[in-house]
C-alpha cells in the first residue's frame, strides 16, 4: 500500500482495542487504510523516521488516534512531539484512552490534542464512538493541507 493512502494512524498497544477499532471502521466503511503502531517509539519512527516505514509529513495520515498508556514512549510525549513539529502540527490527534485522570486530560489539551475520548468498555458503545469519530474526522472535518 502506498504511504500516501494512509487515512488513520492508530497508535495502540492493546490487541483487543486494535481489533475492535479496525472492526468498527470496517463495519461502517469509514476508512480503508489504517496503519497500526503498537508503541510510541514506533509511531514517531513511522511519522518522522528515515527507514522504510518513515513518512514525509506531506503524506501524513488525515487522523492520528493515540492511546496514552504506551510502551517505550508514552502517548503524551508522542503528542508533544507531534504538536511541536511544524510538519505534523496540523494533523488532528484524538486521544483514545482508558484514563479518566484529570492531569492526563489537562496535559493532553495543553499540548494541543484535538479531542480526548475515554474508551467505552461496552462493545456497542465502542462501535458507536468509532463510527461518530470516523464520520466526523474523515467525512465532515476539512483538514489543512500538509506541506
Amino acid at each position: 500500500m502506498p504511504q500516501s493512502t494512509i487515512q488513520i494512524l492508530l497508535v495502540e498497544d492493546d490487541e483487543d482495542d486494535v481489533e475492535l477499532t479496525l472492526h468498527a471502521f470496517k463495519k461502517h466503511r469509514l476508512a480503508n487504510h489504517i496503519h497500526v503502531e503498537r508503541d510510541g517509539a514506533a509511531a514517531l519512527e513511522f511519522l518522522f523516521g528515515s527507514g522504510s516505514e518513515g513518512r514525509p509529513a506531506w503524506a501524513g495520515p488525515r487522523l492520528i488516534m493515540l492511546d496514552l498508556k504506551l510502551p517505550l514512549v508514552d502517548g503524551l510525549e508522542v503528542l508533544r512531539r507531534l504538536k511541536s513539529d511544524e510538519r505534523t502540527r496540523s494533523i488532528p490527534v484524538v486521544v483514545l484512552t482508558s484514563s479518566r485522570a484529570e492531569p492526563d486530560i489537562a496535559e493532553a489539551y495543553r499540548l494541543g490534542v484535538n479531542s480526548y475520548i475515554v474508551k467505552p468498555v461496552d462493545f456497542e458503545k465502542f462501535t458507536d464512538v468509532m463510527q461518530t469519530l470516523g464520520a466526523y474526522w474523515l467525512l465532515v472535518n476539512q483538514p489543512a493541507t500538509l506541506t
